[in-house]
């Protein structure tokens, strides 16, 4: 199981990202956006996700958050991508359902190499600095560049913070169940994902 690290940096006019994760670490972070709320969501990546997480990001934030956001989630989809590797062994698919007081939240995932985000959460507001919008954008790039497939649903909420939370934590134990090494082949019939 060692090795499966990645470090990717993805610099535009717009911003300037650094993404390492560990897929084996026990939940360490060290998160800095500029946006508090975002590194929170991140951390809880980091932590129910099982992996090491850096993300250093420097973005135009005077403009807005939506380039950071969605570069974050270019950034760390690459990451996962090159961390699993051929993704020999791994579990391929994850799904948790997480409850957070009145919200519930679910995620479905395949690391199957082909991107799609179906994601089906109507929160309007801001969560600090984070409109809640940018959300979807952070998981579309995430999917985009790591190859999943991806169903998130926020089943029922009242309470945006509490609502957003329970995604990202749904994400992260599904992520988790589906890079988790359970043998040594590739998880497909086609030999190759």
């Amino acid at each position: 199981m060692a090795g499966r690290t990645a470090s990717v940096a993805r610099k535009t006019n717009e911003t300037d990202i650094k993404v390492r994760v560990d897929l084996d670490a026990a939940g360490d972070a060290s998160i800095r956006t500029g946006i508090g709320f975002f590194d929170h969501m991140l951390e809880q990546i980091a932590r129910h996700g099982r992996m090491g997480l850096e993300v250093e990001a420097k973005g135009d934030l005077q403009v807005d958050a939506h380039h950071t956001v969605e570069d974050v989630g270019l950034a760390l989809g690459e990451a996962v991508a090159t961390a699993l590797g051929d993704k020999a062994g791994i579990e391929r698919f994850g799904h948790a359902r997480v409850p957070m007081m009145e919200s519930l939240a679910e995620a479905t995932l395949d690391l199957c190499g082909r991107p799609y985000l179906a994601y089906h959460a109507e929160v309007a507001g801001h969560l600090g600095e984070l409109d809640a919008e940018l959300v979807e954008e952070f998981f579309r790039g995430l999917t985009a560049k790591s190859g999943m497939t991806l169903h998130l649903e926020l089943v029922k909420f009242g309470n945006r913070h509490h609502g957003i939370e329970a995604l990202f934590k749904a994400f992260a134990l599904a992520l988790r169940r589906a890079v988790a090494k359970t043998g040594s082949a590739i998880p497909s019939t086609k030999g190759v994902l």
